[in-house]
């Protein structure tokens, strides 16, 4: 038997000894935590020095897998028009906060500055080229479109009346109002006047382009009878164009009625046809281009934008036909006759 529970156990034929209790466990977790800080400090040393072509590599890697192949990833440089040969790039900082005035030409070089320039001169020219075509393209139509309307005043006997500008407004066709249109101080359209606009009408309502009537009175400082001033009296003149041309087909929306009174003069005043001339309806089709295509109008329409009388689509060929022979001609070659001189 065994005495006393003093005795210990055997197992084996081996004594069994009491665990210790390990005091110095806590320098594992010490370890580790030094081991996580010394990855995290060389992730970050790593991450402070990028090898620009591995960048570039991986930049262009995620471009094409995003189904884009673009020149920014890619380092691609890539000529503007009217820039030359010139391969000067310049760089863009993201650092610099465009609100800050850090952005700009700030901080470049003179030759980045200078493809900076280059690079606003292209496309002012493309953007210049741009806005010429289109209004030498609208002087064209414009001009078209005064053939037909002195197609259908020719066909009525009423050319003479009438005469034509081109301008930055759009096309003008101007109405010479003396006893014919409307007579004096009054604002009822006269038989000749209907008859003027009855012409006009048809091919004005197929027209696409608002329409401005505006009405002008001449520099004679008479006193109007049945109106307080010739502000209103013009006004009244537009206004009743307006109407009429609207009762014959043209849509309301288009129209517009503008008095001038007699602010804006055909001729000098001090010419004795002021008088006649400068009292008239203008009937304004209205350009579709922008301001800044439309300012060059009047350049593009060449002698067509001075006052003129019509031009009937007879005449246009006509003029077209001899300008194509004309020019055949010039460019016919030329046979030169050589002589031999003989010097004794």
């Amino acid at each position: 038997m065994s005495s006393g529970g003093g005795g210990r156990r055997k197992k084996g034929g081996h004594e069994e000894h009491e665990e210790h209790v390990n005091h110095e466990r806590w320098l594992v977790s010490y370890a580790d935590m030094l081991t996580l800080l010394f990855v995290l400090f060389v992730v970050l040393f790593s991450m402070s020095s990028v090898d620009q072509k591995k960048f570039a590599e991986l930049a262009a890697g995620l471009s094409e897998g995003f189904g884009a192949s673009s020149a920014a990833f890619q380092g691609n440089v890539s000529n503007l028009d009217g820039a030359g040969q010139a391969s000067t790039v310049v760089p863009i900082d993201p650092g610099v906060n465009p609100g800050s005035g850090g952005g700009g030409t700030a901080g470049m070089t003179k030759e980045q500055k200078e493809a900076v320039a280059r690079a606003v001169q292209a496309a002012d020219r493309a953007e210049a080229s741009k806005d010429a075509k289109a209004a030498t393209k609208e002087a064209e139509d414009l001009k078209k479109l005064e053939n037909k309307l002195a197609d259908a005043l020719e066909k009525s006997k009423l050319l003479n009346q009438v005469k034509f500008t081109i301008d930055r407004r759009g096309l003008v066709v101007t109405i010479v109002t003396n006893e014919v249109v409307f007579a004096g101080n009054r604002a009822d359209l006269q038989a000749g006047g209907r008859k003027i606009l009855d012409a006009l009408a048809p091919t004005l309502a197929k027209l696409p382009n608002n329409i401005e009537v505006d009405g002008n009175t001449n520099q004679l400082k008479a006193t109007t009878t049945f109106y307080p001033s010739g502000w209103e009296l013009s006004a009244a003149r537009a206004s009743v164009t307006v109407r009429y041309l609207i009762d014959h087909g043209l849509a309301k929306n288009r129209m517009s009625a503008v008095g001038l009174s007699d602010t804006k003069p055909l001729i000098d005043p001090r010419d004795p046809r002021a008088v006649t001339m400068n009292r008239r309806v203008d009937v304004v089709i209205l350009t579709t281009l922008t301001p800044e295509q439309a300012a060059l109008l009047p350049s593009a329409a060449g002698d067509d934008a001075k006052l003129h009388t019509g031009e009937t689509s007879a005449k246009a060929k006509a003029a077209a036909d001899a300008a194509a022979k004309a020019e055949a001609g010039t460019t016919e070659p030329t046979t030169e006759s050589t002589t031999t001189t003989t010097h004794d």
